[in-house]
């Protein structure tokens, strides 16, 4: 997502201040709108001075055109996305040719890294053609790579290999809104007769009462007032315009012809306001992305997930996204961690109440869902490991957000989402981190010389493999995978739950506590026996009655097969 920022118009810090805890917002920066703004003294009176409207000379030419399905078919499992998911940022990934910038050639090289790692798919951020060439998400063209990141032939070859390694790759593609450079706004802005006009929300008066994350989503301009949820540079769609929508779909056919494998839509609860009481996940809203997950897919094993934090569970739930982020669930599971009591029921009593699909994470590139695991439990690897360990045993679809298997920190010269975006450690070097061989665009991890994949890949203690076995485990397991969630129970900071699908039966057990913890276990079958799977140690029987008893070490998770 993008941050709520704007230079143009009115101080942010209160409504940036707020838009990280009240919903989703992300990105961030911009650049000047491409039509005249009136800074209005008085926000939501829509003042401005009106001036004869003349069509400009040389608006930019607009590619709608249409793409009809050709579905160049899947080579990947039938059950690819029930794996595990590293999020990847582009240009803070690897760089392949020494500009300081990660592109798509570097994530080609990186491959063989995140098939050993157990990755099954990949979701990379927003890689098209964007006016802020930073986080992506304002588009300027749908149908093109950002040049930085390479063409459209890297992105083939990188489908091509990724494929060739079992992995799946989905696109970010944002649906709400486009730079305020597109072709489409700039002609949408020229006057209010032009062919576009309709293609974004305009109103000839801004109206009043309209507060989205802190702060006034109307802009004003010689030829009436724009709608920018996010911030000025990047004006919503009118996604009541079946042509626009019909635009988003043709754009999703040509990269799904190309053969990536599905997408992460962005601000989906964001897609159509009614009113300024009425905007955010409007049934309206879930109604489209119904109607786009159709559009998809009619493709052989495509995979998409939602970006709804105000309510993700009606974008899962529903036949609408058919997954989407577990937005609040990932802050239980870090509390959980640290040993909070309450957050510990919270996440064991999550999923009777979610769909066993739901995408899970403890982090992502956006400063709302959470600092970088390392900062929020303060380096304290233990509890790392227990976050870790809840999301990535429990159901859902986990997202690993690039590093954080090993251990990557923010910045520590760096705020907002740049600290959560510096470039990956692949070694301890503290001027390029292995990144690059030239000069990195932004500055490193704050713990590049300790945290690094060539310092742990050897280790087998180290919290690289540690994450290389558990989502081994999780593979192995098709239970763990893919099998349901019953006999939740806490007591005392530790937390049970069983996995079962088909006749395989897991048990996991995980001890918050700071301190040696022992647990009963109910409703095991009778003289049950315990074969401990991780770690390795002798098993455990149950009694006739089915109970049995758990010694787990400080901090310490065991999971087991159940016959």
């Amino acid at each position: 997502m993008k941050k709520r920022t704007s230079t143009i118009l009115r101080p942010t810090l209160l409504s940036l201040s707020l838009c990280l805890f009240l919903n989703a917002c992300g990105g961030g920066g911009g650049s000047s709108p491409p039509v005249a703004i009136t800074p209005n003294p008085n926000p939501g009176t829509g003042t401005t001075t009106p001036t004869p409207e003349t069509p400009s000379a040389n608006l930019p030419a607009v590619d709608i055109s249409a793409i009809s399905k050709q579905d160049p078919g899947s080579t990947l499992s039938a059950d690819w996305s029930k794996g595990v998911f590293m999020e990847i940022y582009v240009r803070g990934y690897k760089d392949s040719n020494g500009d300081g910038i990660g592109d798509l050639r570097g994530v080609i090289q990186s491959l063989d890294y995140l098939k050993d790692l157990g990755i099954t798919g990949i979701w990379l951020m927003p890689v098209t053609k964007s006016e802020d060439k930073d986080h992506g998400y304002a588009v300027k063209d749908y149908r093109d790579i950002e040049s930085d990141y390479g063409n459209l032939a890297d992105l083939d070859e990188l489908l091509k290999q990724a494929h060739a390694r079992g992995i799946g790759v989905i696109l970010d593609y944002v649906m709400n809104h486009s730079a305020n450079t597109h072709p489409m706004f700039v002609n949408s802005a020229d006057t209010t007769t032009n062919t576009y006009r309709s293609w974004y929300v305009w109103k000839d008066t801004a109206p009043t009462g309209w507060n989205i994350f802190g702060a006034n989503p109307w802009y004003n301009t010689k030829n009436g007032a724009y709608f920018a949820a996010f911030y000025s540079g990047m004006p919503d769609f009118n996604l009541s315009n079946q042509t626009v929508v019909d635009f988003h779909q043709n754009n999703l056919r040509f990269w799904l012809n190309r053969g990536v494998d599905g997408f992460r839509f962005d601000a989906v609860g964001n897609l159509i306001e009614n009113n300024a009481g009425a905007w955010e996940s409007q049934p309206e809203s879930v109604s489209l992305m119904g109607k786009v997950q159709q559009n998809i897919m009619q493709y052989d094993k495509r995979f998409i997930v939602c970006e709804a934090p105000g309510n993700p569970l009606l974008y899962a739930a529903s036949n609408s996204c058919g997954n989407a982020f577990a937005f609040k669930h990932n802050y239980d599971i870090v509390n959980a961690a640290k040993g909070q009591s309450s957050a510990i029921q919270a996440v064991a009593n999550y999923f009777p109440n979610a769909p066993l699909s739901i995408a899970t994470m403890v982090s992502n590139h956006d400063e709302f869902a959470g600092a970088r695991l390392w900062d929020q439990v303060g380096g304290d690897l233990s509890q790392y490991r227990l976050a870790a360990a809840t999301y990535l045993l429990q159901p859902g679809t986990p997202f690993i957000y690039y590093g954080e298997e090993i251990g990557l920190a923010g910045a520590a010269n760096l705020s907002g989402d740049a600290k959560l975006r510096t470039p990956m450690s692949w070694t301890a070097s503290t001027s390029n981190a292995g990144f690059t061989t030239g000069t990195p665009f932004r500055a490193l991890s704050g713990n590049v010389a300790s945290q690094n994949v060539a310092s742990q890949a050897g280790n087998p203690d180290s919290l690289l493999n540690f994450y290389k076995s558990l989502i081994s485990l999780r593979k192995q397991r098709p239970s763990l995978s893919q099998g349901n969630y019953q006999n939740p129970s806490t007591s005392s900071n530790v937390m049970s739950f069983e996995r079962q699908l088909g006749s395989e039966r897991s048990i996991v057990v995980i001890n918050y506590n700071n301190s040696s913890s022992s647990t009963i276990i109910r409703g095991l079958p009778a003289n049950a026996t315990l074969t401990p799977l991780f770690p390795a140690g002798t098993s455990i029987t149950a009694d006739n009655n089915g109970i049995a008893t758990i010694n787990l070490g400080a901090r310490g998770i065991f999971v087991a097969d159940i016959k």
